[in-house]
């Protein structure tokens, strides 16, 4: 097969699909309208803190298959960190209790009879909400899957706001079943966490970059793809004949194709001229992460040593994750912060930090918050409801050598990192470029 591929959108869909097309015969070129790749999961230097940050925190578990698939290609799974076993330390700083939650590897759940590995206070009966979320309609929400009960209140309301990033109120629990399914449903072994060791740019970005320009793909950063031309004919005919780009048009041949791994409104903006009632999401949420520095780096104890990482209940911090001297933070579904006082919010989150930290720390934090960087993604993923997990659309279109691609589209999964990769995979097999790889 000869030809180009175009695939437009340097972030974890466009880079999944360039590593798992590049080495076909079709020269692959990787459009970025911004100076960086790598999306809503890269690194950069902070100068305020004087070091080096990411726009996000993000925890993986060891079922994302795509996610790995893609890491081993490029080299990069030794850049991973983690406990290496499913471990789980929370905190409830409402009610000052710790735990942490100790998964069986197996897919035998024995970890629900022993006491000390399970959600404190927990009923087995309360175990019955899985089996709704597992069940549960497209129009089902999570809250009208949920049991009473502290099984609920400590592990799946705050597991459901991280992976939705969606309150429980109004998120979609044929989208939260779906990676309950994939994830506690299929043992401990499906949960081990990892996390980034040094930064998202140095694990996902840089030596995917570094692969692919060893691989003979092009890669145009700052080039801004505005409009696309589509032939005159009739579906299911219809074709891109050209890129216009701010530098230029780009006619394509008959051997040349597409993918389209951009967000929800640049690619209505795209596309919906060209094919009829074309739907994307079109609420989003946004995720709230502060960057703590500190003069000196902690040293953390127990099971925040063994993991790097506490979950925290019953306050507005929701994952910290201890990095040298930088401590950060994750508030997910954070539209609901929108109108709070920012330094206001900043202290009460540090609050949040000492409660959590200051027991498992070698000695406590300061009483203020240390210098900080507050980085709002404020359209960070769709809003994961029933309504718009509807108007996501799948990656196939009426044009003939374009597929589309990004955490957004049908991926039967929320807005992550997994999703987005698992369809830039998709895309290239539609393509007819690589064999199936995910099932």
């Amino acid at each position: 097969m000869v030809g180009t591929l175009h695939i437009i959108g340097g972030g974890m869909a466009g880079l999944a699909a360039a590593v798992d097309a590049v080495g076909t015969c079709k020269h692959i070129v990787l459009h970025e309208a911004g100076s960086v790749c790598g999306g809503r999961a890269r690194s950069y230097d902070d100068k305020h803190l004087g070091c080096r940050i990411d726009n996000g925190n993000h925890l993986f578990l060891s079922a994302n298959k795509a996610i790995f698939r893609y890491l081993n290609l490029i080299g990069a799974v030794e850049t991973l960190t983690g406990p290496k076993t499913p471990l789980f330390p929370f905190i409830d700083v409402l009610e000052d209790v710790r735990w942490t939650l100790s998964l069986s590897r197996g897919k035998l759940p024995w970890w629900l009879f022993q006491s000390h590995r399970r959600v404190p206070d927990m009923r087995l009966l309360e175990l019955r909400s899985l089996y709704k979320l597992l069940v549960a309609t497209r129009n089902t929400t999570v809250a009208e899957c949920l049991l009473p009960g502290t099984f609920s209140q400590r592990l799946l309301m705050p597991f459901s706001i991280s992976a939705l990033n969606t309150s429980c109120e109004t998120g979609s629990a044929a989208l939260l079943g779906a990676v309950v399914r994939e994830s506690l449903f299929q043992g401990g072994n499906a949960c081990i966490p990892w996390f980034v060791r040094e930064g998202l740019s140095e694990t996902f970005v840089t030596p995917a970059l570094a692969y692919l320009r060893y691989m003979q793909a092009e890669i145009r950063l700052q080039s801004r793809i505005t409009r696309i031309d589509v032939s005159q004919e009739s579906p299911p005919h219809q074709r891109v004949t050209a890129l216009h780009t701010t530098h230029g048009a780009i006619p394509l041949t008959q051997d040349d194709q597409v993918i389209l791994a951009v967000t929800a409104p640049v690619a209505q903006n795209l596309l919906g001229e060209h094919i009829p009632h074309f739907t994307t999401p079109t609420d989003f949420e946004s995720i709230l992460n502060l960057h703590f520095r500190l003069d000196t780096p902690p040293v953390p104890l127990g099971s925040l040593a063994r993991c790097g990482f506490i979950g925290v209940i019953g306050g507005i911090a929701e994952w910290i994750f201890l990095r040298d001297s930088v401590i950060s933070v994750t508030v997910s579904a954070a539209n609901r912060f929108s109108d709070d006082n920012l330094e206001h919010l900043v202290h009460r989150i540090w609050y949040d930090v000492r409660r959590a930290c200051d027991s498992v720390l070698s000695y406590p934090l300061p009483l203020d918050p240390p210098a900080q960087r507050v980085v709002w993604e404020k359209r960070a993923t769709f809003a994961a409801t029933p309504l718009q997990n509807h108007l996501r659309p799948g990656p196939t279109t009426l044009l003939t050598n374009l597929v589309i691609a990004g955490d957004w589209t049908s991926t039967e999964l929320p807005a992550t990192v997994e999703g987005a990769m698992r369809s830039g995979m998709k895309a290239v097999e539609i393509l007819g470029l690589k064999k199936p790889i995910l099932h």
